[in-house]
């Protein structure tokens, strides 16, 4: 696709590169490529137990719209569940945050991303599935754990222990 602010993005039902990411598929309806770097969009389809653990990102705002199911946000200020219809922004500055789907249902979630690159970091460290083909996340050894954190900076991203918003 042409990079011109005057070309219309328009992405079907099965379009998209679908990943596995965290356990989850994430697919990427609108990437930086296709927006001069403005904006992403990716939709997140979160099985039970899903969810990334705490991290920051100083350079960007993400917000979140659920589309269906709920997931529990944590900051190290509050603690919210965000349910079907419910929308949350998180501001650019760094602030630490996370999300985990503690029901019994899939959840899904409409991020966008402002600027783009969130999705430069999925396609990286993602595995392409076809839609709907959830993967248990892998357990971590060592050196997978350092180059996840190193991708993870590459990005922008901070990540922080797994207890560190409680």
């Amino acid at each position: 696709m042409e990079n011109s602010k005057n070309v219309l993005v328009a992405t079907g039902p099965q379009d998209g590169d679908n990943l596995s990411v965290a356990g989850g598929i994430y697919r990427i309806l609108v990437s930086g490529k296709q927006t001069n770097g403005a904006f992403a969009v990716i939709e997140m389809s979160v099985p039970a137990g899903g969810g990334p653990g705490p991290h920051a990102h100083a350079g960007f705002q993400e917000s979140f719209y659920v589309i269906e199911g709920e997931v529990e946000v944590k900051t190290e200020e509050t603690t919210f569940t965000a349910t079907k219809g419910a929308f949350v922004n998180i501001p650019l500055g760094g602030m630490v945050h996370c999300f985990k789907n503690k029901s019994a249902n899939l959840a899904k979630l409409l991020c966008t991303v402002v600027p783009a690159g969130l999705e430069e970091m999925f396609m990286e460290i993602g595995k392409p599935v076809k839609a709907g083909e959830f993967i248990a996340p892998q357990p971590m050894d060592e050196e997978t754990l350092k180059k996840f954190i190193a991708i993870a900076e590459k990005h922008g991203q901070k990540l922080f222990p797994p207890d560190y918003l409680g």
